[in-house]
């Protein structure tokens, strides 16, 4: 055992000797931005050239194997290829191949044409096949990422392995960052990109090409806001467009596309926002259906065919197309926000930059790849006229080299006496060594040295191009025409003014249907649906009903309270109840003050063409008055008022005026009149404790009042008074509450 003991001390003491302390700065240093950097640059956040190192090692891949030009190959087969490049495995190669084809429509101009099944970018759940099955070759569009890069237009890198090598980046033709939407998370930062009309961007381009100093204002007249794949309509806010052009950060509101059917009486949606999907469109409407919140609605299905995208909704008879999709663009996502967030990597360094600074940051890039371009081309063309320069010293005598070459015994001194002779340099003694014998006549050589002039005039005129800026911008401003007008599209999203858009009316949010409310003296709320049981209702012991009423789900509910306070609240901002439940606690809901109760309730409904002017309050001690509506009104954003009613005596009912409705008044000595509301006397101000309506003794107290007809009708007409106050006649109607 002691031996044990001395071997763990031993272990111990060997662990603490290994370990050393290090700041934190240090490890961050050393062990984490590394890593940082590595997901910056070579993951998550596109280059000037608008592609993510994965994109950029597939497409070379497929350039390199030929399929700019020929037939599609099983995508399995560029999978495995790529991977010469790209090791980080066939399913995210896959994948990233999946949203660069014409068939997953996420971008404008697809750079992989493609044969099969890849998925919608508008479905989440409409999976790709598996890369087996599925054919791709690069679309014709692709041969613009790719010109001059067998010109040296860019530094080519070695692989992983260093077998083979690879482009640091392509040479886009045309600002490929803005026309191909890009989204990436890297670490500690996030891209967002959103893409631009083609043909808007080329004539940005050349708009900044001719005067690097155009105006912000003047370059959103020609690029006017993005152009989504998915199409729909921009909702568009010149302030909010300045500052992403300014400063690449912003958010564009992206409204869906639809048309009415008045045939089938449905609303197809033809396009919907690009940061959406249909699948949580359809969701969304389905769940509001099942809750009752959404009852204009009979059906929603997913109506995609050949003829592409179609959501349809059918409507119950009598809807308003127009109202209902303003309230499904404010509580849906076929109304949805893309936030801007133009980062990108400029020569290895992310930055932050609007439209304007990108297109500024690729004409520098453009220009680089071009000059990169011609100096190649001047090189060859300077080797050849080198070479052609030596052939035309032939010209002086073509025996004499024949001569020279019949005589000289080893091959190793053809190219030396050749030298020697014409005095020409070694690259030009192997060309002419190398011509065939059957060339060796004036004829031939006359005909090639006649290059020498042009050649001469290229070599000058690439010389020239090359020192003058303006002529190299001159060259990527006619290379962006043909692009323009090669590859130019309409645009798929259209523009509507801010100005021009109407918003949901509040109210049109609100489904109007009838529901029964119920109130219980503890302060219990529950809405339910109609013709609910009130011997089902679950109750807290000692709890009753103290307000139960059928009502329009629109309709405002006013809740007084014992301390005269007034709490507005909405029934539509509550959920449906079950009679079995115990309900909403009114009291928390509203933030009621410690000892506050619920004293009663009175509902407002706003779908009658008749609203009333006045609320009408009854209290125990047999008074009674009328305030104006207007006098409730809350102004701040809580929606409650102090001191809205009297308490200097408890309230018995609070009831609405209605034109010419007479009221049972009813004591507990069983004594009562019926009255009319429009005698009952007015006071302008909140608070008012009223005047005597009936006239009873001190210790009496109104228990009861009354507006069904039914009652009314059956009793005496002595019990009906004119005047106020009025002694109360005797009511033998067994009434009951």
């Amino acid at each position: 055992m002691a031996k044990d003991k001395s071997k763990d001390k031993h272990r111990i003491s060997l662990i603490e000797a290994e370990v050393t302390e290090q700041p934190i700065t240090e490890t961050i240093e050393t062990n984490y931005m590394p890593y940082v950097m590595s997901v910056i640059i070579s993951r998550a956040i596109p280059s000037i050239d608008g592609f993510k190192p994965s994109h950029r090692k597939l497409l070379y891949t497929m350039y390199k194997m030929g399929l700019l030009t020929g037939q599609r190959t099983k995508s399995a087969n560029v999978v495995g290829q790529t991977m010469k490049l790209n090791p980080h495995g066939d399913a995210a190669i896959y994948e990233t191949m999946v949203r660069l084809t014409r068939g997953n429509e996420s971008l404008l101009h697809p750079f992989v044409d493609s044969k099969g099944s890849f998925g919608k970018q508008y479905s989440r759940d409409m999976a790709y096949a598996a890369s087996r099955y599925t054919e791709v070759k690069l679309d014709s569009f692709s041969a613009e990422l790719f010109e001059g890069i067998d010109k040296d237009a860019v530094d080519m890198v070695p692989n992983y392995d260093n077998t083979m090598v690879e482009p640091v980046i392509l040479p886009t033709t045309f600002p490929n960052i803005l026309v191909s939407p890009n989204l990436g998370i890297a670490v500690g930062m996030a891209c967002s990109i959103c893409s631009f009309n083609l043909a808007e961007v080329c004539d940005g381009t050349i708009a900044l090409l001719r005067n690097p100093d155009t105006s912000v204002e003047k370059l959103m007249t020609i690029i006017k806001a993005p152009d989504f794949p998915g199409g729909g309509q921009v909702v568009y806010d010149s302030e909010m467009m300045r500052q992403i052009f300014t400063t690449g950060v912003g958010s564009i509101r992206v409204r869906a596309r639809y048309r009415y059917d008045v045939e089938q009486n449905a609303i197809d949606i033809l396009q919907i926002p690009y940061s959406t999907c249909i699948e949580n469109i359809i969701k969304k409407i389905t769940d509001m259906v099942k809750e009752g919140k959404l009852r204009a609605i009979t059906d929603i299905r997913d109506a995609i065919d050949l003829n592409g995208f179609k959501l349809t909704i059918d409507l119950r008879k009598g809807t308003d197309p127009d109202k209902l999709m303003a309230r499904l663009f404010k509580q849906t996502t076929l109304e949805d926000n893309f936030d801007c967030n133009f980062n990108i990597l400029i020569h290895d360094t992310p930055r932050q930059l609007g439209v304007v600074d990108i297109l500024k940051h690729w004409i520098d890039f453009r220009m680089t790849c071009l000059r990169r371009e011609l100096n190649y081309s001047l090189q060859k063309k300077v080797e050849k006229l080198h070479l052609l320069l030596g052939l035309a010293s032939l010209l002086l005598d073509i025996d004499k080299a024949i001569r020279i070459i019949r005589s000289t015994e080893k091959e190793a001194d053809v190219v030396p006496r050749l030298m020697e002779a014409y005095h020409i340099t070694e690259k030009q003694a192997e060309y002419i060594a190398e011509i065939k014998l059957r060339h060796l006549n004036r004829e031939y050589i006359l005909n090639r040295t006649r290059e020498i002039e042009d050649l001469q005039r290229e070599i000058d005129e690439i010389s020239a191009t090359i020192k003058d800026d303006l002529k190299v911008k001159a060259l990527i401003a006619a290379q962006l025409q043909a692009i323009k007008k090669k590859y130019a599209k309409p645009r798929k999203t259209q523009l509507i003014n801010l100005e021009d858009i109407v918003e949901a009316d509040p109210e049109d949010l609100i489904d109007s249907f009838t529901v029964q409310v119920v109130l219980t003296k503890e302060g219990y709320f529950k809405k339910l649906a109609k013709g609910a049981k009130s011997d089902d209702h679950k109750l807290k012991e000692g709890d009753s009903i103290g307000y139960s009423q059928a009502i329009d789900n629109s309709s405002v509910l006013f809740v007084f309270t014992d301390k005269g306070g007034l709490y507005k609240i909405k029934a539509s901002d509550f959920e449906m109840s079950k009679p079995s439940s115990f309900g909403d606690y009114l009291p928390a809901i509203c933030r009621m003050t410690e000892g506050e109760r619920v004293a009663m309730a009175v509902a407002i409904d706003p779908t009658k063409k008749e609203q009333p002017k006045h609320l009408i309050f009854v209290f125990e001690n047999g008074k009674g008055v009328r305030i104006p509506i207007k006098a409730f009104d809350i102004q701040t954003k809580h929606q409650h008022l102090s001191q809205a009613m009297s308490v200097k005596s408890p309230v018995v009912a609070i009831l609405p005026e209605e034109a010419d409705k007479e009221i049972l008044l009813l004591s507990d000595t069983g004594k009562g009149i019926i009255i009319s509301e429009s005698i009952i006397p007015r006071a302008m101000s909140k608070g008012a404790s009223g005047s005597t309506l009936l006239t009873q003794k001190a210790t009496s107290k109104i228990i009861r009042v009354e507006t069904d007809e039914t009652i009314l009708d059956s009793l005496p007409p002595k019990a009906h008074k004119t005047e106020i106050p009025a002694t109360g006649v005797a009511i033998e109607l067994p009434l009951e509450s």
